[in-house]
């Protein structure tokens, strides 16, 4: 059986008792869940002594989650069984420890995949890591503001009318996507100002290339424009986004929890909930202009292009 481990920390400014209180209570877990936020309505089932919980739903498949060991509030170790899509079983652990008046979670699992999806190790690391990144993120806000800035409302297929644009075109690590996208949204907005340009529409992001296991994406980020240049400046590049029908998913809050719609996206699409079009890359709208609102009220809507 491949096996394969995985494990991500954060600081949480909070005592561990506080941290640890959040994360041994399962009723808690649909607040910062980086699963259950894909379908708010999946069915849990907790234990009457609190050691664990049961789910079951067509999204994010069904298993249980139980305490096997405790030490507050230094640790929980849980035994994790997947049932669908497939049956799995796997160790998971938090680790909680003091760093001066804040908290240092490490999140761990420890499993093993079904022989026939040896093939999948790398990815399945790789998705997993990101999971825990997510949910790490989740939990801090979680703990440290009572509740996490992130909403999302899954609008299903509708058409999009494709439009040409003018942009930058990017290839980086995925850990510097933040701050590389604001760079070359500065560089984009300058080059429209110098040159009297009118955005026809919102700014926007396509996501030519997503290389989770080498850690690697290729954007591009634009404005939608009536008559881009013939040959744009150097740096810049022009296309266009066709029209086609997509899938969207409608995400309120912060960008640093902008995954969230991501990840549930695919999740849907893993489910079957549409077919994706993987010929079209998928990409995003922000309806607020980046900087130009309270990040907890960015609306930003993930389109995915369906068949």
């Amino acid at each position: 059986m491949p096996e394969f481990a995985v494990e991500k920390t954060t600081t949480i400014e909070a005592p561990p008792q506080a941290v640890f209180d959040a994360v041994r209570d399962f009723r808690s877990w649909p607040a910062w869940s980086p699963w259950l936020i894909a379908e708010p309505g999946c069915k849990l089932d907790y234990r009457e002594d609190g050691t664990g919980y049961t789910w079951d739903g067509e999204i994010v498949g069904s298993g249980e989650m139980a305490v096997v060991g405790e030490e507050a509030p230094r640790s929980i170790d849980c035994q994790l069984d997947f049932l669908k899509p497939w049956k799995s079983r796997s160790a998971v652990r938090f680790a909680f420890a003091a760093r001066g008046g804040a908290t240092e979670v490490t999140w761990t699992m420890r499993g093993s995949l079904p022989f026939f999806m040896f093939w999948m190790k790398g990815m399945m690391t790789a998705f997993v890591g990101m999971d825990y990144q997510r949910g790490l993120a989740m939990l801090k806000d979680h703990v440290e503001k009572g509740s996490v800035p992130c909403e999302l409302e899954f609008a299903g297929v509708a058409p999009f009318e494709g439009f040409p644009y003018l942009g930058v075109k990017t290839a980086c690590a995925i850990a510097e996507i933040g701050p590389r996208m604001g760079e070359d949204f500065e560089k984009l907005k300058a080059l429209l100002a110098e040159r009297g340009i009118e955005p026809a529409g919102k700014p926007f992001s396509i996501y030519h290339k997503w290389a989770l296991t080498k850690g690697l994406t290729e954007y591009t980020i634009g404005f939608p424009v009536g008559g881009p240049p013939a040959t744009p400046p150097s740096g810049f590049v022009t296309g266009e986004l066709p029209s086609c029908r997509c899938y969207q998913v409608r995400h309120t809050g912060p960008y640093h929890h902008l995954g969230n719609a991501w990840a549930s996206g695919m999740m849907h699409a893993r489910a079957k909930v549409f077919r994706q079009n993987k010929r079209l890359p998928p990409f995003e709208i922000y309806q607020d202009e980046p900087g130009g609102a309270d990040d907890t009220d960015l609306v930003t809507t993930v389109h995915f292009p369906a068949r």
